[in-house]
């Protein structure tokens, strides 16, 4: 049995028992701020400053030079230096004689002096800072100095790469956040405390360190009471300590066989009380066991799945985490709100209100090391650093049941050696945890290692460039996966997992940085920056729109791809769900990214919004304790498709169920409906459910009739399991087979590849064409076909796949059409791309149309990126002299074999030949070569690196 120890080293609530317990340093401070990089005292302080807080908070620092940054968030004010702090402090009378300690819960590295004196430094950035004053704050007034620096005192890398204090999110702020106090010490001391709990057998081991230096009649009282259901006190032990040897007092409180177990779904905490002399502090503390087998987690010995967030301390109004658990139940109710019940600190730890908070909602959580980069064994300055900063991150909060693993930093390479040599050190000092070296260390590339408990990477191993047989992801760029990875190569379909990478795996496997699917930015949501950031980034972004002449398209854009972005997100999600050997994955993102160039993945928006993409219920669908799911080859059918003359034309899917609630399923039913666009049920059946089973299991089959179906029709399978709120739901097309062929079809149309003066002429006269460009002839005006939306960002992988002489993504960000014009009238979509659409994306080079009105639209529209702006047009339409062409950018004749391109092709026709196609534009037959074959002007991208290595 892996035991949970954990560990809190001078707990300074424990330590007074004198009349006043605190002094509370809250309040105004004097100021210098200070960039010369002096170490002495400054001899004037010219400003004030109200702590806790920042500068940037307090509006001190240097304003923004530029309001074109687009990289990140703009700080309307920002101080790198020294910032040096001042106040005097009344010490009472009743603190003679006795230490003290002054109390900072986060802040940057620090020097205290006291009345002119310098006492000594401080580096600690994850956990808080506190001095021991001996002797040197004797009742009085005394005046206090700190400087606090945050530009140097830690090493070099820190700078660059953690979210501790990267300008991409939390920024590099300077001052103190947090309980902020001096406090004394009574004559005794607890200087710390372990706690051991037994599942199995309903215990607690609680083990309490004191200095020992225990006066008369010094008792200790240790107590156990349940703090979320009713209060009394469970069991309690007194020592008295003046008759006992050592530095320790160690205890079992056995909690009863009815004790509560911690987990997601019982979250519930018990109190342990400390009671020294009177003096009394309670440790928060939860009964539980977090393990792992060679494939999956398991909470109390049941099996779980990781439905995981990553974290990069987005906080825009205030620039800097907050220290209060208000914030952090709000934030950690909305992650649960959507299904989410694991939290990845991407190179940064939370403070202990995060921690507090995900106790009391039931969240997993796993911090790590502040660090990004080259792990150097050579490097001993950082070595040193990282090293203390993980055993102080142990030491500091291990004693939270949400605290349940813990990685060196983010997508490490450099010495695996030293890797394992910290892993070890840390399951020394708490063998509870799980370890893993840094989330994606080496890309996946280097695979697993001896020594991690689990492997949280995108791949497991390397492969071969075209293969994606190692990937535990769908989407990927293009620098690091083929064509962007499995779910932008390969025909849609809810068959892809990842089994072939996870069954041969020794240990759990989590998705990393699952998703990545960038959407179109809501400038509505620039009002909501009052506070210390402001999205000039996104006023560069919309002005680039403006100029570009489609200013007014911006909400369809953002509507359109976030749209397309959550059903990507569905099927990126239940690719792990349908991997019976994965064990959870950690998305990037629910919410928005707002540095890196500005990445707009999100769901929610970077004050956790919902962007009206996807409501929470609907993502709980696919993203919940329990998730039913079909297994099926294409969303399209063609009833001309049957296995054998005479055959039944019909739909077929595997029913399948992730459960991992704990619970079984056995006696329950899975209903399954197929609607109509009105809503109305076409057929409907159930399924049941009769094993007890944990994990990925299936249950059955479904097949079921179309041939009643007489027009292209788009329906919706619905799932759920009765008698519970999991239902889960799939679109679905149905194209009838048709009396005419495409031959048939395409009478009295002109279909051409080539813009000969020939088609000019008869165009001239009043022909109908259908123009499909040659892809040669247009390359220079023409952007690939792009399936999925772009991955992350497209400034900084194209800077990557450059650089790497690899091809660059097409950049583009879905389509956007009107789904009631006539084109579709055979052809039903949503106004966004959606997954019939994929042999049509795949085979178009869609065309830049920059030249053409302003007010021009295509009546199919790819929409491009922030950085070009470019008009794509992959379906749009003229009137050249007496004739009509429509131009259509993708290569229907090499796709006709598909369902979906024969389907669209005869819509197309369909559309032709009706008296509805009546383009309202018309173009001169040299501006429409022109249009056709001039290169486009290509805006210079300023280089944006990654700090990962490809």
């Amino acid at each position: 049995m892996k035991y949970y120890l954990s560990t809190l080293f001078l707990l300074l609530g424990l330590a007074t028992a004198v009349a006043q317990d605190r002094i509370d340093l809250s309040g105004q401070w004097d100021l210098c701020l200070r960039t010369d990089g002096a170490t002495t005292i400054p001899t004037l302080f010219d400003d004030s400053i109200m702590l806790p807080g920042t500068t940037d908070v307090a509006g001190k620092g240097m304003q923004p030079s530029s309001k074109t940054e687009t990289t990140h968030l703009t700080r309307l004010h920002s101080f790198k230096g020294k910032a040096w702090y001042r106040r005097t402090v009344e010490i009472p009378t009743s603190w003679r004689g006795h230490d003290i300690y002054l109390f900072m819960e986060r802040t940057k590295p620090s020097t205290l002096y006291i009345d002119g004196k310098q006492l000594w430094s401080k580096s600690d950035i994850s956990v808080p800072q506190w001095y021991e004053i001996s002797g040197g704050l004797t009742p009085g007034r005394h005046t206090l100095v700190l400087c606090i620096d945050n530009a140097s005192g830690v090493p070099e890398q820190i700078y660059a790469s953690s979210h501790a204090y990267t300008e991409d999110t939390q920024t590099n702020w300077n001052g103190v956040i947090g309980s902020f106090y001096l406090q004394p010490l009574a004559s005794a001391v607890i200087t710390g405390y372990s706690l051991i709990p037994h599942v199995a057998q309903h215990s607690v081991t609680v083990k309490v360190y004191t200095d020992g230096a225990h006066p008369r009649n010094s008792h200790l009282t240790i107590s156990a009471t349940p703090r979320t259901w009713n209060g009394k006190v469970i069991t309690r032990d007194v020592f008295n300590l003046e008759k006992r040897a050592g530095g320790y007092v160690e205890v079992t409180l056995n909690l009863g066989a009815d004790a509560r177990l911690w987990s997601e779904f019982s979250p519930d905490l018990y109190d342990i009380t400390l009671n020294l002399n009177g003096v009394e502090t309670t440790i928060s503390f939860g009964l539980r066991e977090f393990t792992a087998d060679r494939h999956h987690f398991y909470i109390n010995g049941k099996k779980t799945f990781l439905r995981g967030k990553h974290d990069a301390c987005v906080w825009p109004l205030t620039g800097h985490v907050p220290m209060d658990t208000v914030s952090w139940n709000r934030y950690l109710k909305t992650l649960k709100s959507y299904g989410i019940n694991h939290v990845r600190f991407h190179s940064w730890c939370p403070p202990e209100a995060a921690f507090r908070a995900a106790d009391e909602q039931g969240i997993y959580l796993q911090p790590e090391l502040p660090f990004w980069g080259d792990f150097n064994a050579k490097d001993s300055t950082l070595m040193s650093f990282l090293m203390t900063e993980g055993l102080n991150i142990i030491q500091q909060y291990a004693h939270h049941p949400s605290f349940v693993m813990m990685a060196l930093g983010n997508e490490l390479w450099g010495s695996i050696d030293m890797m394992h040599a910290f892993v070890n050190e840390f399951r020394r000092l708490d063998p509870s945890k799980l370890y893993t070296f840094g989330s994606n260390y080496y890309l996946g590339y280097q695979g697993i290692k001896p020594g991690i408990d689990y492997f949280t990477t995108c791949r497991i191993g390397g492969e071969a460039w075209d293969k994606f047989n190692t990937h535990t992801r769908g989407s990927f760029s293009f620098a690091d996966a083929f064509d962007g990875g499995l779910l932008n190569h390969c025909p849609p379909n809810t068959m892809m997992n990842f089994d072939e990478a996870c069954n041969a795996a020794t240990v759990p496997i989590i998705s990393h940085e699952t998703g990545q699917f960038q959407s179109y930015p809501d400038y509505a949501q620039m009002q909501k920056y009052t506070g210390v950031l402001y999205p000039y980034s996104m006023e560069v972004f919309r002005k680039r729109l403006a100029d570009a002449g489609m200013a007014a398209q911006a909400h369809d854009f953002h509507r359109a791809s976030g749209l397309w972005a959550a059903q990507l997100y569905k099927a990126d999600i239940e690719m792990d769900l349908r991997t019976r050997n994965m064990a959870g994955f950690q998305l990037l993102d629910l919410q928005d990214y707002p540095g890196q160039g500005s990445a707009y993945v999100g769901l929610l928006d970077a004050f956790m919004d919902n962007k009206g993409y996807v409501t929470a219920r609907e993502w709980r669908g696919f993203c919940a304790p329990v998730v039913p799911m079909l297994e099926f080859y294409s969303y399209v059918y063609s009833t001309a498709e049957r296995p054998y003359e005479g055959a039944d034309c019909t739909w077929s899917a595997h029913a399948a169920i992730a459960n991992y609630s704990g619970q079984s399923l056995r006696g329950k039913t899975l209903r399954w409906q197929l609607l109509l666009p009105d809503g109305s049920v076409h057929s409907e059946g159930q399924l049941p459910i009769a094993t007890d089973s944990l994990g990925l299991f299936r249950i059955g089959s479904i097949e079921d009739g179309i041939c009643d179906i007489l027009r292209p029709t788009q329906l919706r399978v619905q799932l759920q399991i009765e008698g519970t709120e999991y239902a889960n739901s799939y679109p679905m097309w149905v194209y009838p087979n048709s009396e005419k062929s495409l031959d048939q079809l395409k009478k009295g149309i002109l279909v051409t590849h080539k813009m000969t003066e020939d088609i000019g002429r008869k165009l001239q006269r009043g022909a109908r064409v259908l123009l499909m460009p040659d892809s040669a002839a247009v390359a220079g005006n023409t952007v690939a076909g792009l399936f999925q939306t772009d991955y992350w960002n497209y400034r900084m992988f194209k800077t990557i796949c450059e650089n790497n002489k690899k091809r660059v993504s097409p950049g583009t960000l879905g389509l956007l059409m009107n789904p009631a014009h006539a084109l579709f009238r055979d052809f039903p979509t949503d106004s966004c791309t959606s997954w019939q659409w994929f042999p049509i994306v795949k085979a178009s080079r869609p065309l830049i149309l920059d030249r053409l009105s302003r007010d021009y639209r295509p009546l199919v529209q790819v929409i491009d990126n922030v950085e070009r702006n470019h008009k794509l047009g992959l379906i749009f339409e003229f009137s050249v002299g007496k004739g009509r062409l429509l131009v259509c950018m993708a290569d229907l004749d090499s796709i006709a074999c598909t369902p979906e391109g024969e389907q669209f092709y005869r819509s197309l026709l369909g559309y032709m030949q009706s008296k509805d196609f009546a383009p309202q534009t018309h173009i001169g037959w040299s501006e429409l070569v022109q249009t056709l074959t001039s290169s486009a002007q290509e805006r210079r991208l300023k280089e944006l690196n990654n700090i990962s290595q490809y």
